[in-house]
């Protein structure tokens, strides 16, 4: 039998809608058909995990994450297969817990939902929520949600959706249903987490990882005060893999401006520059951008300084295209991977 990999290595997508090779956007559904593509791959190179986000925006053409993974179910044997995130704060909760439990069913038990409440608020106003409710949307939610995945007949009452009444949700899983939720770093939320005994999914999108390591740390503790046995922690972030660092520095950048910019003018942030970029591919930067050796490096330092079970590579940003997306895919699982597992072992 093969050792177990002292961590797994998974990819997450927002479906970013790309730019082809003369410099023109690609459509949304040709931006789907790739997605899938791109799953298909990852499974190929044996990574363990594919995660698609959800988003209700122009820049991105994901906001059905579940019909995408179903059509990579049906095209990918090993790999698991999940959301990066669901948002439950405007979703139903039921549907969430029907939809994904039909996956886990199509994938033959390789579905994993990652719920959070998002970090972009667009899907608010289009199912008609009020974003006054943004914390009491999600805890009622979330609180509902853990209360379905025992898979029996529920009674629950509260104040954002009607309340149910012996209410049996269908279909059953066969093997029960995993379950996440991705945090950014608020006490609060790891915290919540905890005591529902879901894993930890830690977005690590800016600054150094080892600031994260006190939530590492209390979620630990958290989970020992309310009897939970020890649960998985990944984190997420964002990063793009090529032969060399050079190449991989001047593919990723566009992207990663487009993407900054574009966010950057609805937030207020500064424009984006290379001086940026530059520190962020550091150590006290959160981009894994660069050669296998360069960012199985910073993998390796990652996993080491949080302790965590598994790292989620954001491979697209902005309008980086599908080719570059597909060789940093195969990159990453047949020379990241096995290096990062050298490395830890």
């Amino acid at each position: 039998m093969a050792d177990t990999p002292p961590v797994e290595l998974g990819l997450d997508t927002f479906g970013d809608i790309t730019l082809d090779e003369h410099g023109s956007r690609v459509s949304g559904a040709q931006t789907i058909r790739d997605v899938v593509d791109q799953a298909v791959l990852a499974d190929g190179v044996g990574l363990a995990f594919f995660g698609v986000g959800e988003h209700h925006r122009r820049e991105f053409a994901v906001s059905s994450p579940e019909i995408v993974l179903a059509a990579a179910a049906a095209r990918t044997e090993r790999i698991h297969l999940g959301t990066a995130v669901t948002v439950l704060s405007s979703d139903d909760p039921v549907r969430v817990f029907e939809r994904f439990s039909t996956l886990d069913a199509v994938s033959d038990g390789r579905a994993e939902v990652i719920l959070g409440r998002g970090s972009f608020i667009e899907s608010f106003p289009l199912f008609g929520y009020d974003l006054r409710d943004y914390e009491v949307l999600f805890d009622e939610k979330l609180e509902l949600f853990s209360r379905l995945l025992a898979e029996e007949p529920v009674t629950w009452e509260g104040t954002m959706r009607p309340a149910l009444h012996e209410a049996d949700v269908f279909p059953k899983t066969e093997r029960g249903l995993t379950t996440w939720v991705g945090v950014g770093g608020s006490p609060e939320s790891v915290v919540r987490t905890a005591r529902y005994g879901f894993g930890l999914m830690l977005a690590v999108i800016g600054g150094p990882a080892a600031r994260f390591r006190p939530f590492v740390d209390l979620y630990r503790r958290s989970l020992e005060t309310f009897e939970h046995t020890m649960r998985p922690i990944g984190v997420h972030s964002p990063g793009h893999v090529a032969p060399t660092d050079e190449q991989a520095w001047e593919e990723a950048y566009p992207g990663f401006q487009a993407m900054n910019d574009t966010i950057g003018r609805e937030r207020g942030w500064p424009a984006y520059s290379r001086l940026r970029f530059q520190h962020d591919l550091g150590p006290e930067g959160a981009l894994y951008v660069g050669s296998p050796e360069t960012v199985a490096r910073k993998i390796a330092e990652t996993v080491r300084t949080l302790d965590v079970d598994r790292f989620d590579m954001k491979f697209s940003t902005g309008t980086l295209g599908h080719p570059a997306l597909m060789r940093s895919i195969e990159l990453y699982g047949t020379h990241v991977a096995p290096l990062v597992h050298d490395m830890l072992s």
